[in-house]
């Protein structure tokens, strides 16, 4: 392993979630890779989110909570130009090994790496709050 992978590792911190035997290939990567990688993310994340929301000019800072989590969902879901950048800052946290891996089955754990990062901000809305940029 390398110094680049060998200081991801370091600063992204161990597994969350369980590791069973019967556990899936991609179950897991979201484990091992995923999870880490999002927790670690997450200011940016939100911060990320906040500058969406400001620069698409919406009024999503008045929408009720249900609508919010909403907003959330099909940014992230139908923006694909927002949910790729998104994957890149996930993608760039990633081994060399991890990124082998990712590729064999990309599609899956894209839905996966989204699916969480929508639960991520949608647990966390209370603290998206209008900032000046």
């Amino acid at each position: 392993m390398n110094q680049r992978d060998n200081a991801l590792l370091e600063i992204r911190g161990g597994t969350i979630g369980e590791i069973m035997e019967q556990s899936s290939q991609e179950e897991k990567f979201q484990n091992k890779t995923l999870r880490p990688i999002l927790k670690l993310q997450n200011d940016l994340f939100v911060e990320s989110f906040l500058n969406y929301v400001n620069k698409h000019k919406t009024d999503f800072y008045s929408l009720s909570t249900e609508k919010k989590l909403l907003f959330i969902e099909n940014a992230i879901q139908k923006d694909i130009k927002f949910r790729n950048a998104l994957k890149g800052m996930v993608i760039a946290m990633f081994t060399i090994d991890e990124f082998r891996e990712y590729i064999t089955n990309s599609s899956n754990l894209n839905k996966r790496m989204m699916n969480i990062l929508i639960e991520r901000l949608k647990d966390q809305v209370q603290i998206l709050v209008k900032t000046e940029v």
